[in-house]
């Protein structure tokens, strides 16, 4: 999903933007007609200049002093009203499309399988909904702006100029093409350097998160220097890139002013001619020179704004491009009964098609209300077995059933909410201790549930000494807790939940002995009745396992209980002398 990769024409991106202002529809033509006013006005003003030139300083003629003054007086008043009403307006509908931008993209993600976050570092994707968003309010709105109003103010000095002398102006707009010419280029050129530039963005968002979240081992082992480098090869990428683009904004709104100044120089000489004996006066040339140097302003922002624009289209391209990515399939219409045997036949799995095979052709039953360990050697393919059970991904070949149903027929929904899943790396959030007990779908749950849950969990007595108890705020990622605390919170989770399929993956391995009895304790509770699929390194907290199933290289190389395995001397029997070969 990177932006560089996105293939779609700057007006298809454009015209997508444009379709989230429609519920703005009237605010957006006020707004439209307030850009047209202030357009009207700037010709308005120079229109002003002939009679102000003849009638003041000619004719002097008492009444076009009286009334001239006046009218410039309220021709500002209501383009300064016009203005108000479209600042305003645009500043609201693009935060509106903002707003439903990144709602709709945040939405997306959840919806997309784990393999999205595989190949994209979740920094990249906040830093779409952060600064690549924004870059979308300026092309739906500041830019729209600026092309509006700037298209309809040179129009109106287009038409006074023609007033003034129609022969004149036709002969000076022969730079119009030239003008236009290089816009053309120079939009061509910005998209592709904002491209890259959103791409530069993504990698230093993506640096500096990790060197952050990282921050201990950097600490340790002395790689601040190393990051710092890292970043500022990114930094300077990305420094490099808006160079260019403000070179090619500089070097485009030069060549527009050059040529504006050539036609000028053109009207002044040609005005010198035609004064001799043809209808150009003072006031009308005046009138005609102040049209064509407003056109210069208007000329320059319609040049530089190519910039803006092509960054906000080469964001939404990048949004879009998450908004049309592949949703995981959810679909299902197979009734769910979770209490029959977990069933895999034939299954094949690899994380991509350059990887070896994570599962290669695994064949298991998983029986209902028992529970079955998986153990074996770091990369067997224990965790991507449980992985698949409740779909965060699917297999390649082989198959996976509940009882006689293949899982894909069970709507998603309705199969993750028959399983939990513990696993070593705690996920909480940045919320209280209930919040995160009651999380999701539990959140209705009563206090009661939760310290009923937390009590099974072992967790109660250390929720109590909290400053706030159970409403304590336990920071991000539950930074302000010890592991053995955020795992007995996890378990507390699961536990509140009552899945009658539960995964542990390695639930106890990083923890201290004290800790990991007390969550061993909470475990021996929750597991009687339920399927449960249990990962282990520890071989002495799966003994009483009903099934243990030893994996290596993706296949499975045994199966039997505990006692059965060390009888039969094979790998389970050498994984377990390994580890009590010192009693």
């Amino acid at each position: 999903m990177s932006e560089s990769d996105t293939k779609r024409p700057a007006a298809e991106v454009y015209k997508r933007l444009l379709g989230y202002t429609r519920q703005h529809w009237g605010l957006g033509l006020l707004a439209v007609f307030g850009m047209v006013i202030e357009g009207a006005a700037a010709g308005a003003f120079t229109w002003l200049m002939e009679p102000m030139i003849n009638g003041t300083f000619v004719a002097q003629d008492a009444a076009v002093m009286r009334w001239v003054p006046l009218a410039i007086i309220a021709l500002f008043l209501v383009r300064g009203v016009a203005g108000f009403i479209v600042d305003v307006g645009m500043a609201r509908i693009g935060g509106s499309v903002v707003f439903q931008l990144r709602s709709e993209v945040l939405a997306k993600y959840q919806e997309l399988p784990l393999s999205s976050f595989d190949r994209e570092p979740v920094a990249m994707m906040v830093q779409r909904l952060s600064y690549t968003a924004d870059q979308v309010a300026r092309a739906s709105a500041d830019a729209l702006k600026i092309i509006i109003t700037d298209v309809f103010t040179l129009i109106a000095l287009l038409i006074v100029m023609l007033y003034a002398s129609a022969t004149l102006t036709l002969t000076i707009l022969i730079v119009t093409p030239v003008i236009a010419g290089i816009i053309s280029v120079v939009g061509k050129r910005y998209r592709r350097l904002n491209h890259k530039v959103q791409d530069a963005t993504s990698g230093l968002a993506h640096s500096a998160e990790q060197s952050l979240h990282n921050v201990e081992a950097v600490k340790i082992y002395a790689g601040g220097a190393m990051e710092v480098e890292r970043f500022v090869a990114h930094a300077k990428s990305s420094e490099r890139l808006n160079r260019k683009i403000i070179a090619t904004q500089a070097t485009s709104s030069a060549l527009v002013q050059i040529m504006a100044a050539c036609a000028l120089g053109a009207l002044v000489w040609f005005a010198g001619r035609m004064a001799v004996g043809s209808g150009l006066d003072a006031g009308k040339f005046v009138s005609l020179m102040t049209s064509m140097m407003a056109m210069l302003p208007s000329l320059k922002r319609l040049t530089n704004v190519q910039s803006q624009l092509q960054r906000g289209v080469a964001a939404g391209d990048s949004l879009f491009a998450v908004l049309d990515a592949e949703s995981e399939p959810a679909a299902g219409t197979s009734p769910v009964d979770a209490r029959q045997d977990l069933v895999l036949e034939g299954v094949r799995f690899r994380y991509a098609d350059d990887k070896p095979w994570a599962l290669d052709g695994v064949d298991l039953r998983i029986p209902a209300g028992k529970t079955t360990a998986l153990v074996g050697r770091s990369g067997s393919g224990k965790t991507t077995l449980a992985r698949l059970l409740p779909r965060f991904y699917s297999p390649q070949s082989g198959e996976i059933r509940l009882g006689a149903l293949p899982i894909e027929s069970i709507a998603l929904a309705e199969l993750r909410r028959h399983i939990a899943v513990v696993s070593q790396n705690v996920l909480l959030f940045d919320d209280t201790v209930a919040n995160n007990i009651a999380y999701g779908s539990l959140q209705g749950a009563s206090r009661a549930d939760i310290e009923a849950a937390a009590a099974a969990a072992n967790a109660l007595e250390f929720i109590r000494e909290l400053p706030q108890g159970f409403d304590t705020p336990i920071g991000d990622r539950g930074n302000r807790l010890s592991g053995g605390q955020r795992q007995r919170l996890a378990i507390a989770r699961a536990i509140l939940k009552n899945a009658p399929i539960l995964i542990l993956d390695e639930a106890t391995s990083a923890l201290d002995s004290e800790s990991e009895r007390l969550i061993q304790d909470a475990l021996d509770r929750i597991l009687k009745d339920r399927t449960a699929i249990v990962i282990a390194h520890r071989l002495s907290t799966i003994e009483h396992a009903d099934q243990v199933v030893v994996m290596d290289r993706g296949r499975v190389q045994e199966t039997g209980n505990h006692a059965e395995l060390l009888a039969a001397q094979g790998a389970y029997a050498h994984l377990h002398k390994l580890q009590f070969r010192d009693e």
